[in-house]
């Protein structure tokens, strides 16, 4: 009976493939699909067949079918008890008929790789693309290329390189397959081997195109080497080749982020001239840039200018102007920017609360900012650790340790880890309600939960200790600052400094500007003005005069009580 079924199976198999020879390639495949439909469990010479048809014919729709039948088959939708689909795609290539050219073979293993890529398999991808060298089968650029990118993204730069290196003489090659390494060089940060790359393809009498041109300048910008940027964006000119909207967009960006606006604007205008139009991405980097220094109106003109070109704007863009309004506390007008973002369509996400909340909070509106909190959990969306990192300093401030808890709690519930800066928040605030042992616990704590203290914790800390008279503690702690191999700043140093001198240690108070001196930090007024009084108190005029022309030395105004102070200890004058 088995025997007997098992036959007719074959039957219908056979049946199938004679019938599917007879037709054009998408028609046999709706037959292919149908009979799947109806139950019939294919072999591999069905397969191989539909698939010859399928890839011997230059038919995108065609191509697109093929690689539809193959992601069905890694998926496990089209199974047989005769096969696996790791044995069948091993063995496909050499079942596919004897008169299959070897094009058609190419476009198998591409199809079955690329299916691979999609499925996001890729050590299965790479297994069938060695697989396809071993079978004398020179792979194209293009599913060399979709290899490498994918290697490069979701595996690291590194092995991107190595693959490269290693079948650059094995697979066709184009300007592509360089210019997806270079932008890999870029991302990595490895100018170096960028410019080495840049020069093989030239070796190859490829040209580089403005795609490759442009991944460089962007490179170059995040690794602060304006000057190159520049040049290689002047060599697209005398090239002849045309800079577009992205061209000019990291180049203007990377200029704002190294410091130099004006440079930055002045290309916004050349872009202009050039009859290149700005991007929305364009926009969004110019409107942060105004907002950045202070010039929201300048930002709102270009928002403006956006809607008069019809470029749509996005998230980005509101939330730029917003984070702009609520610098400058223009909170109530940063609200209606909110509703007038939502009236356009676009959804406010975290990040817009974020800014808004935080906009409220500097504001002293901490009921405000409350309820826009609510307002972002009631739209169903989930409140980040800088969300309550916001709201636990507000509270903290105003003094409302209860709310502050709450919060704490509430974001625990929600299983959000508390973060460093959750921790320094909740410092400070026993610091600031004179409760150092609270603190202290606190800062425990968060050694405990694997967060090591930054510059600033140390600074919340050391500045209650000096505040309540406590330098032995405050000494230790400083100097321990070291085993964490982190490095006091002028801040830390001037609290410090104020400490010994509130306790009328001179001594510490100059041993402390001294070592300002040797690491080329500059003490700020109340530090020399302290250090002074003390040493004028004890008595030891000439080394406060050596201050005072140290001060003056560093472009420090002396006030006209230490030049007093400094005359009376001179003269001996009570």
């Amino acid at each position: 009976m088995a025997q007997s079924k098992q036959g007719e199976g074959q039957a219908l198999t056979l049946n199938l493939i004679s019938r599917m020879a007879k037709l054009p390639p998408l028609k046999a495949f709706s037959l292919f699909n149908w009979a799947s439909r109806q139950g019939l469990q294919h072999t591999p010479q069905s397969i191989s067949i539909i698939l010859h048809l399928l890839l011997s014919k230059m038919s995108s729709h065609s191509h697109a079918a093929a690689q539809t039948l193959i992601l069905k088959i890694i998926s496990g939708r089209i199974t047989s008890s005769s096969f696996t689909p790791r044995s069948l795609l091993c063995h496909l290539a050499q079942l596919f008929p004897s008169s299959s050219n070897p094009v058609t073979k190419s476009r198998l293993y591409e199809s079955i790789i690329d299916a691979h890529l999609k499925s996001r398999l890729s050590d299965q991808a790479l297994f069938y693309f060695n697989q396809m060298l071993d079978s004398g089968v020179r792979p194209r650029s293009n599913i060399f290329n979709s290899l490498l990118i994918f290697i490069i993204k979701s595996c690291s730069f590194d092995k991107g390189w190595l693959f490269f290196s290693e079948k650059r003489s094995k697979v066709e090659l184009d300007v592509y397959s360089f210019g997806i390494l270079i932008k890999g060089c870029c991302e990595a940060g490895d100018l170096n081997k960028a410019f080495e790359v840049l020069n093989q393809l030239e070796e190859m009498g490829f040209s580089p195109n403005v795609v490759i041109y442009t991944s460089l300048i962007d490179g170059c910008c995040k690794n602060g080497d304006i000057e190159r940027a520049k040049m290689l964006f002047r060599k697209i000119g005398e090239l002849g080749l045309v800079a577009n909207q992205h061209t000019y967009t990291v180049l203007i960006c990377g200029l704002f982020k190294n410091g130099l606006q004006k440079d930055g604007f002045e290309f916004y205008e050349k872009m202009q001239l050039n009859g290149v139009s700005p991007s929305l991405y364009t926009y969004n980097c110019l409107i942060h840039e105004y907002c950045n220094e202070g010039k929201v109106s300048e930002g709102f003109k270009l928002f403006d200018e956006m809607r008069q070109r019809d470029v749509a704007c996005n998230v980005v863009t509101y939330n730029t102007l917003i984070c702009g309004l609520c610098k400058e506390m223009r909170v109530q007008e940063a609200e209606r920017l909110l509703d007038q973002m939502k009236m356009a369509g676009i959804s406010p996400n975290v990040t817009t609360y974020n800014k808004l909340i935080d906009g409220f909070c500097d504001a002293g509106e901490t009921d405000k900012a409350f309820r826009l909190f609510n307002q972002l959990k009631s739209n169903g969306q989930s409140p980040s650790v800088v969300t309550y990192n916001v709201l636990i300093r507000a509270f903290s401030k105003a003094g409302n340790s209860k709310m502050a808890s709450d919060l704490v709690r509430e974001m625990e519930e929600r299983g959000i880890t508390p973060s460093e800066v959750t921790y320094t928040i909740l410092i400070d605030s026993f610091v600031q309600s004179d409760d150092m042992e609270k603190a202290f616990e606190m800062y425990s704590l968060m050694q405990k939960s694997g967060f090591g203290p930054d510059v600033y914790t140390y600074g919340v800390l050391i500045h209650g200790l000096c505040m309540k008279g406590n330098m032995k503690e405050a000494s230790k702690l400083f100097n321990s600052m070291w085993e964490t191999k982190l490095e006091p700043n002028d801040v830390l140093y001037n609290m410090m400094i104020f400490g010994y001198c509130k306790e009328g240690n001179s001594y510490r108070a100059l041993r402390l500007l001294g070592e300002m001196n040797e690491k080329g930090l500059v003490p700020n007024i109340a530090s020399y003005s302290s250090t002074i009084g003390v040493l004028c108190q004890d008595g030891k005029w000439p080394e406060a005069e050596v201050l005072l022309n140290k001060m003056l030395k560093w472009g420090l105004k002396p006030s006209v009580s230490l030049y007093n102070i400094l005359y009376r200890a001179k003269n001996n004058i009570e």
